[in-house]
């Protein structure tokens, strides 16, 4: 079951179309049909209608309330498109039938054929043609755009839950990485200081010229805070290489059809921004050219590296890490909670993504290997953290499992105890692959025969390092007031040229 391209049965024709049909047209090009050179969707219709409490109940549980009817809607609307079929086909039937009549009929000359059993006037044989050929018109725009609006509805709806994953709000801690700083805080003597007034004392950065350049939520990171930057970035991909991960650097700027199809749109559940959109000259825009966006992580481009392509199973599981710049237009209202480079715009950051076999086994492996990833960088950069399982309710789309690791923000101990996240893991099934076209054929022969079906992979995301926050997080923990100085954690100095502690110029 799929649909043409929407606007192909968009025209004149639909004066045929039924009110409902209409709707239904009207409905998707308001929701923005997907260009002509994206990757075909093919989401598991079948398993929703099969289960139409279960991804109801699975909305509601993600905040995803106005989902919450698609699955219904979807089984209302599968009903009409197959009795539109059914109807279809006795049309045909019948649309057959007369095409045989017309050959019994008198030629063009005059001549009768062998049968004359059942004669019938020519004329009347063609105008009950071309009332079926009318009718059957109408019936394949009104399958074309039931069609339409259920593979709509059905890429709306987030991926299913994990049974590892809490129901609500609430996440549950998992560990912990290196002891905290400050048991007691109650007790303790020690004078913490906010990565702003360090990053300030020490010339570090800059968000006053930030702002006179680009606004609210950009900055500069000077000298030392910039080696800082490229050497968590070299240190992430000298980890993660040892694990067996192939370095890459993704484009910025992707199509904002695959940005959807990873789960990423321009407004969130609350109608608030997500991400930023390139503006397209006039003549691009009548000439119904796609949208860019600038990525809001490399995830995007990532997961779109293997759109449209069939994987072999021996490349399984395949890892991949680099460095980009990413976008996020939410960098949050201004406060405490926000202030200097916890919540930006934009900033560096390391993300691991891998395809694995299309099942819980081999996609649990690869997550769990980002996790030990994840856990040695912060282990060896002496930050204190904790391990969370993630609520349904801060999944995001393509998600069916997450898991973030905090770590503690002296400055930020009146906001929930210091914590705060840096990095952060998914598990994402078939989710992404399913609306990139991204499949595998498993069980292909040892030549190359093709001896399986196509399937779709598995898809896992991981950040390595989210710079702005874990430099945030070094210059608090690493603060020595005495000395009036940051100490350097040992990993990083193969990439800080000399430089094991940072000082205040003189």
């Amino acid at each position: 079951m799929r649909a043409r391209p929407l606007m192909s049965c968009i025209s004149t024709r639909t004066a045929l179309c039924s009110r409902q049909t209409t709707r239904l047209l009207t409905s998707a090009v308001r929701h923005d049909p997907l260009p002509s050179i994206a990757p075909k969707i093919n989401i598991n219709i079948k398993h929703i209608r099969q289960n139409p409490d279960l991804h109801a109940k699975n909305c509601t549980d993600r905040n995803y309330r106005n989902q919450a009817q698609y699955p219904f809607e979807i089984v209302k609307y599968f009903e009409q498109w197959q009795s539109l079929q059914r109807n279809g086909r006795a049309l045909r039937e019948k649309n057959n039938k007369i095409r045989t009549k017309l050959s019994h009929a008198k030629t063009f000359s005059g001549r009768d054929v062998e049968d004359e059993s059942a004669p019938q006037d020519r004329a009347s044989i063609l105008e009950e043609a071309r009332e079926l050929k009318a009718k059957l018109l109408e019936f394949e725009i009104e399958e074309e755009a039931l069609v339409a609006e259920l593979e709509r509805l059905a890429a709306e709806l987030p991926n299913l839950t994990s049974d590892e994953t809490p129901i609500g709000k609430d996440a549950s801690i998992v560990g912990y990485i290196n002891e905290h700083p400050q048991p007691e805080s109650s007790t303790s003597d020690k004078i913490w200081r906010n990565h702003v007034h360090i990053g300030t004392e020490l010339d570090l950065l800059d968000f006053a010229a930030a702002a006179t350049t680009s606004g609210w939520g950009w900055y500069y990171l000077k000298n030392e805070a910039a080696l800082l930057e490229q050497a968590l970035v070299q240190y992430a991909l000298s980890i993660a290489i040892k694990h067996g991960f192939t370095v890459m650097s993704p484009p910025s700027m992707v199509y904002s059809h695959i940005a959807a199809a990873c789960g990423f749109h321009p407004r969130d559940q609350n109608d608030e921004q997500q991400t930023y959109a390139i503006q397209q000259p006039t003549r691009d825009l009548e000439k119904l050219k796609p949208e860019h966006i600038l990525a809001a992580t490399a995830e995007i481009p990532f997961a779109g590296l293997k759109a449209d392509t069939v994987l072999d199973e021996s490349s399984l599981p395949l890892r991949i890490i680099g460095p980009s710049r990413c976008y996020r237009a939410e960098a949050g209202a201004r406060g405490l909670d926000t202030k200097g480079l916890y919540r930006v715009h934009e900033f560096t950051k390391v993300e691991m993504f891998g395809w694995t076999l299309p099942n819980k086994d081999s996609a649990n492996e690869l997550f769990i290997t980002m996790l030990a990833i994840q856990t040695e960088i912060l282990r060896s950069l002496h930050l204190h953290c904790r391990i969370l399982e993630m609520p349904t309710a801060d999944l995001g789309a393509s998600a069916c499992r997450k898991q973030d690791i905090e770590t503690f923000f002296p400055s930020r101990r009146a906001r929930n105890d210091g914590w705060g996240e840096v990095t952060s893991t998914s598990l994402c099934t078939d989710y992404q692959t399913r609306r990139l076209n991204t499949r595998v054929r498993v069980g292909t022969g040892a030549k190359g025969t093709l001896q399986g079906d196509l399937e779709y992979p598995f898809t896992v995301n991981g950040t390595a390092v989210a710079v702005p926050r874990v430099v945030a997080a070094l210059l608090e923990n690493g603060w020595d007031e005495r000395e009036g100085c940051v100490r350097v954690p040992e990993v990083l100095w193969p990439w800080m040229h000399g430089v094991q502690v940072i000082r205040k110029r003189r």
